[in-house]
C-alpha cells in the first residue's frame, strides 16, 4: 500500500484517527467528488488536517488507500461468491449483490473513484477478473450460461447497481429485480 501506516503498526487512537478519515474521506468523495477540499474531510473526521497528512501525505495516498481498501474488498466478495456459489449464476448474484450492499463504502473507477495506479491494486484487480472468469467458464462447462460472457460485463454491470447514494429501499429492490434480469439474460436455457 502506498504510504498508508499499516493498522497493526499504529497507536489505538491513531488506528480509530485513520478509520474515521477513511470513512469521511469515502462518504465526501461519493458526495462531492474527488477534488473535495482535504480540510473539508479532516473535519468531518473530527481531526485536524495535521492528523490527516500524518496518515497520507496527499491526496493521491488517500485515493490510493481508499481505491486499493475496496479492491481488497472486493476481492474478498469475488472469493465468498466462488465458494458459496451453488451454480455460476448464484455465485455471480452473490458476487454483485456483495457489491450493492456496500455500495457507500467501495471508492472505485468505476464508481467514480481514480483509477488504479498502485501496481499492488492492480494485482488485486486481475486477481478479481480471474475467479470472475472462473466462475464464469464454470457455468459455460455446465451449461447455465451462455457463452461470450466476460469479466468486465459482470463488472460493469455490477458497478452500475452498487453506484453510491443515499439510502433508498425502493433503488435497493429495483436494483436486485434488474439483477434477475441480467442473470436471466446470460442464463442457457435448454
Amino acid at each position: 500500500m502506498p504510504d498508508a501506516t499499516a493498522p497493526r503498526d499504529l497507536r489505538s487512537d491513531a488506528l480509530r484517527n485513520q478509520q474515521e478519515l477513511v470513512r469521511a474521506a469515502t462518504t465526501a468523495f461519493h458526495r462531492d467528488g474527488l477534488r473535495v477540499p482535504m480540510a473539508t474531510i479532516a473535519a468531518e473526521a473530527g481531526v485536524g488536517v495535521g492528523t490527516l497528512y500524518r496518515h497520507f501525505p496527499t491526496r493521491e495516498d488517500l485515493l490510493n488507500h481508499l481505491t486499493h481498501r475496496s479492491f481488497e474488498q472486493v476481492l474478498a466478495n469475488a472469493q465468498t461468491a466462488e465458494r458459496d456459489g451453488a451454480t455460476a449464476a448464484e455465485a455471480l448474484r452473490l458476487f454483485i449483490d456483495a457489491a450493492i450492499r456496500q455500495r457507500n463504502d467501495l471508492v472505485l473507477p468505476l464508481h467514480g473513484g481514480p483509477p488504479v495506479t498502485a501496481a499492488e491494486t492492480a494485482v488485486l484487480r486481475d486477481r478479481i477478473h480471474a475467479i470472475v472468469q472462473r466462475i464464469i467458464d464454470g457455468g459455460i462447462a455446465e451449461g447455465t450460461l451462455r457463452p461470450g460472457v466476460i469479466p468486465r460485463d459482470i463488472v460493469v454491470f455490477g458497478s452500475m447497481l452498487a453506484q453510491p447514494q443515499q439510502a433508498d429501499p425502493d433503488w435497493d429492490a429495483r436494483c436486485r429485480r434488474l439483477l434477475d434480469t441480467y442473470l436471466r439474460g446470460i442464463r442457457r436455457h435448454p
